[in-house]
């Protein structure tokens, strides 16, 4: 089953095929307050580990963020975010032999911070805001030429779960992205650069969340690729009764299946080794390789 009309894309001499196979991001959360690694990897060495591990265990996409997303999270200040990313794409970028053809993405809102990432050696800007919390965003990707991930999101994760009311779910958020897509294209951004996430988690509840991964296909109508990030989220621990983040792995692995039936092309994930078997599996079920 080939989507999104067999596109495909280079991102530093890989080649993404969408509809082909499931590709994976690792998350590598520099951050001492994330919702599921806080504080695991906010040292240059620990994430560095954690980055080699990734790419030993078949990741695709390595992806770097300096603020927490959580619900209530805190915003910090532009050069704390700075202080946290560069450093460590510097590194993994001075470490080619195990990091040289691997992607590194950058999940900013803004702008200064996916300027300064690209130019530090990143290749993809994930922008958990649609490209709304900063008007120069569009702009600046469309100069640095690099591909982007525009997330469907109400509010800010300090009050987007107080913003879960939606007439038609699946409606508002594909006509959220396609404004977005609209704007990104007319920001001199070309639409093959354009991936798009429906934003598990973002201002979204429990049903609301399972229902968005039940009508992925429903998005498909935008001819982007989709991004998928269900990992050790809360409507997998309201599922399980489980309220630690890291043991939902099978939650994960099952949600992930379902995403994948669901034709999405990409998912963001936490545990590359265990998310990797399954997207071998599930894509071997549910997408035609003839």
């Amino acid at each position: 089953m080939i989507n999104n009309n067999n596109k495909k894309i280079t991102i530093r001499n890989k080649v993404f095929e969408w509809g082909k196979r499931t590709y994976l991001m690792g998350v590598v959360n520099v951050t001492p307050d994330s919702f599921s690694d806080g504080g695991d990897f906010n040292t240059i060495e620990s994430a560095l580990a954690q980055a080699e591990n990734m790419v030993k265990s078949g990741v695709d996409i390595i992806d770097i963020g300096g603020q927490s997303t959580r619900p209530g999270a805190a915003e910090i200040s532009l050069t704390e975010e700075i202080d946290r990313v560069i450093p460590l794409i510097q590194i993994l970028r001075q470490k080619a032999e195990i990091f040289g053809s691997v992607p590194i993405s950058v999940d900013t809102t803004r702008a200064q911070v996916a300027k300064a990432a690209v130019e530090a050696g990143a290749d993809i800007i994930n922008d958990i805001s649609g490209a709304t919390f900063d008007s120069e965003m569009l702009s600046t990707v469309a100069k640095l030429k690099v591909p982007i991930i525009l997330m469907h999101i109400r509010g800010t994760p300090q009050t987007m779960q107080q913003l879960t009311d939606y007439q038609d779910l699946i409606g508002e958020i594909k006509e959220f992205l396609e404004s977005r897509i609209a704007a990104a294209v007319a920001a001199g951004i070309d639409k093959s650069h354009i991936i798009l996430d429906p934003g598990i988690g973002f201002a979204k509840t429990y049903n609301q969340n399972l229902e968005i991964l039940r009508e992925l296909p429903k998005f498909r109508v935008l001819n982007c690729p989709i991004l998928v990030g269900v990992s050790r989220k809360s409507f997998i621990g309201h599922i399980l009764n489980q309220p630690e983040a890291k043991q939902r792995i099978w939650g994960t692995a099952a949600a992930c299946t379902g995403a994948i039936a669901n034709l999405a092309d990409i998912l963001r994930v936490h545990d590359v080794r265990e998310m990797h078997d399954v997207c071998l599996v599930a894509d071997a079920i549910f997408r035609n390789q003839s």
